[in-house]
């Protein structure tokens, strides 16, 4: 809504309102308070961190990250996490030595963790800002409506737990998991697919299909107890996704066979509770992973710490068979939203019951009724993660939108990706993009490590506004490797540098980025900061 907001139950103000508390609003509420400056962050659920903490969702990050490759305070959340299991968990003496610590010994991440430890380090980091009274953090709300001023937004309407209020700020930085600020401040937008004739991108569409976007996810979290039975109530749309098969998908969704990202070939997976799986290789340029299950996203490892310690080791079930195909988030009226909610839930259940019920075993028998939800681990009262796993925004119509010739190895090779004169960090992921509600498979291409340009963070006409996660100037393609944890981080503490940059020498964002001094002065800052601005000289580019 734009004009007059709701009726105000309360006024509030600050230097930046950021709008999101996923990793992207957790980054720049640090940078900018860190600046001096005066900040409120909102946040939907109770957690800050979204994908890594109340997603559930742990972090997918590229062959490089231990060494270089993402900003100084993404280390040092890390190294947080680290050091909290050697603090407080009692590990073997193997893993208290390891100075790659990872608690799970997932094969998706160098560092698989539970969500609620990742959701405490935050809490931890942000802990100075909060007594200092630089940053508060309104839990439990979401942006309902907008004031602006032409191309200025001038206030944004959160609605909590205790009503309305209204925060006037004089910036703005939308760190939602959709893009939410964007229809209602006016800000220009695009989203899903666009054309190969707009993009020039090999994997684009033949045509705009803006409300065709990825795939979303309802994550939860899982033991094994021996002997024990678990077993959920049936879900009531049990029979529907048990019979529920997409065109392209080698059979039922429920199952264990799924196509392979990258060959689009049948592939089956293996799952087999507490199974030792051999050497951990968590590193997705040489294995994928996927193969195994129980390891993939596997969080808490019996081997990692003394024995008698755990019970059960505990896995994350963020698979292809749970991704919600049957429609999205974003231009949907309230109750058809909730609709597509509520299914992404019942699939997710569904897949559990299926897990506990009918999936072969070894033995040759059918079902794991053994397998028990941890509610705690979620810091929930069911075990599933206090919000879906979004994996595709809005996303501003921008100074600069990366296309996929940008990046891509097929159209680069070892030139690598392109250099930005304006770049603000840097990262590297495959172009991952899972299958759509619109009925596409995966699209899954080979990237160059690559440069975030400041031009992707710049809206072409509000001036106020700053993207700060998901939603920054990439297309549906480039979004796929863009929207993972460290390259999320970075922007959002790019963003709150941006706003207090801009706040201190009284320009525009687009005035710092298109004035080489200006422009110069804002990079050597961030260099300041600890944000790598270029990739070193690699032995290799590993195209994965």
């Amino acid at each position: 809504m734009k004009g007059n907001a709701l009726a105000e139950i309360g006024v509030e103000t600050c230097d930046v309102l950021i709008v999101g508390g996923g990793l992207g609003g957790v980054a720049a509420g640090l940078s900018a308070a860190r600046s001096g400056l005066r900040v409120i962050v909102s946040e939907e659920t109770d957690w800050i961190g979204g994908q890594l903490t109340s997603q559930g969702v742990p972090p997918d990050e590229h062959p490089w990250i231990e060494r270089f490759g993402a900003t100084r305070t993404y280390r040092a959340l890390r190294d947080g996490i680290r050091e909290h299991y050697r603090r407080w968990y009692p590990l073997t003496e193997e893993a208290m030595a390891d100075p790659e610590l990872n608690p799970g010994r997932g094969r998706v991440s160098r560092l698989c963790h539970e969500p609620r430890v990742a959701a405490s380090v935050l809490e931890s980091l942000v802990s100075p800002y909060l007594t200092s009274g630089r940053l508060r953090v309104l839990y439990n709300h979401a942006p309902v409506a907008a004031d602006t001023d032409g191309d200025e937004v001038t206030g944004v309407t959160l609605r909590g737990p205790a009503g309305d209020v209204t925060v006037k700020a004089r910036y703005f930085l939308d760190a939602t998991e959709l893009g939410d600020l964007l229809p209602l401040t006016g800000t220009e937008f695009v989203t899903g697919f666009e054309s190969r004739e707009q993009t020039g991108e090999p994997s684009a569409a033949d045509a705009p299909q803006p409300d065709n976007m990825q795939a979303f996810s309802w994550v939860f979290a899982l033991e094994y107890r021996e002997g024990e039975d678990h077993t959920i109530e049936r879900p009531a749309g049990y029979d529907y996704w048990r019979s529920y098969r997409p065109d392209y998908w080698p059979g039922p969704l429920l199952g264990l066979t799924a196509p392979d990202p990258r060959t689009l070939e049948p592939l089956e997976r293996r799952f087999v509770p507490h199974e030792k799986a051999g050497e951990v290789v968590a590193d997705q340029s040489v294995d994928p992973g996927d193969r195994e299950l129980w390891a993939f996203r596997r969080i808490v490892s019996r081997d990692v710490f003394e024995p008698g310690f755990c019970d059960s080791e505990v896995t994350i079930v963020n698979w292809p068979m749970i991704d919600y195909l049957d429609g999205g988030l974003i231009g949907v009226e309230d109750d058809e939203k909730q609709r597509h909610l509520d299914g992404s839930r019942e699939l997710a259940s569904s897949m559990l019951y299926w897990l506990q019920t009918e999936a072969p075993r070894p033995d040759g028998g059918r079902g794991w009724p053994g397998l028990r939800l941890r509610p705690d681990v979620m810091g929930t009262q069911d075990g599933f993660a206090k919000a879906p796993y979004i994996r595709e925004s809005r996303r501003i119509r921008a100074e600069y939108t990366v296309v996929e010739q940008d990046l891509s190895y097929a159209v680069r090779g070892e030139a690598g990706a392109v250099d930005y004169p304006d770049s603000v960090g840097i990262g590297m992921y495959r172009i991952d993009l899972h299958p759509s509600t619109g009925g596409d498979n995966y699209i899954d291409v080979a990237s160059c490590p690559f440069q975030i340009p400041l031009g992707a963070l710049i809206p072409e006409r509000v001036t106020n506004l700053l993207p700060a996660g998901k939603n920054i100037g990439t297309t549906h393609i480039t979004n796929g490797c863009f929207r993972l944890h460290p390259v999320e981080w970075n922007v959002g503490e790019v963003a709150g540098l941006l706003a207090a940059h801009c706040l201190e020498s009284g320009l525009t964002p687009s005035g710092v980025r298109n004035d080489a001094g200006e422009l110069a002065r804002f990079q050597a800052r961030l260099v300041e900061e600890g944000i790598e601005l270029a990739w070193p000289d690699l032995p290799e580019v590993r195209p994965y």
